[in-house]
């Protein structure tokens, strides 16, 4: 049951990725500090004070960067990959790699890494919408709700990992329903 709850925070971390890389990667090394989320062996190195400072410098120069125009949008480009990185590095922190190295390994990647990806990939594409449709006047609330999102959903899967499952359910059925409407 550990390993479960252990994957479905991994993944909700790395959802939050998908909406910014720094933000739940900076959450996650204050919950580790604190003691709220337990680090497999080998990646306490997340809660140290030196990943604490590093990752709210770079959250806080990432959120800057989404209010600047036509940067915004420069940036969210590169997220994508990063976001990959982010969401497998978080979901292989927090189910380890004791039992079997490979595995964990490639569990994180699909999981943790599609899961940022997908969710990374979806906000280009609302974004780019955004950019077209409101000649970026309506970026800043993409990014304000990309925000947010990046504060609560890692909260929320620290804190109850089961409701990273509901969840999910809502995020995919918000992600069809904006692009059965982007295709009419």
């Amino acid at each position: 049951m550990d390993y479960i709850l252990a994957i479905l925070i991994g993944v909700g971390l790395s959802i939050s990725a998908g909406f910014r890389v720094f933000t739940p990667m900076l959450l996650a090394s204050i919950a580790a500090k604190v003691g709220w989320l337990p680090l497999a062996a080998g990646f306490e190195w997340l809660g140290s004070n030196v990943a604490l400072t590093a990752l709210a410098l770079a959250t806080l120069l990432e959120v800057i960067s989404y209010y600047v125009p036509v940067f915004d949008n420069f940036m969210r480009g590169l997220a994508t990959p990063l976001a990959a990185v982010a969401g497998t590095l978080m979901t292989v922190a927090v189910i380890g790699t004791e039992n079997a190295e490979f595995l964990s390994w490639g569990l994180a990647f699909v999981t943790g890494g599609g899961a940022a990806t997908l969710t990374s990939l979806t906000n280009t594409a609302i974004r780019g919408t955004s950019t077209v449709t409101t000649a970026g006047v309506g970026n800043p609330a993409v990014s304000i709700v990309e925000d947010l999102s990046a504060i609560v959903l890692p909260i929320i899967s620290i804190a109850v990992p089961v409701m990273v499952v509901v969840l999910l359910v809502i995020i995919i059925w918000l992600f069809v329903k904006f692009f059965n409407r982007v295709k009419r």
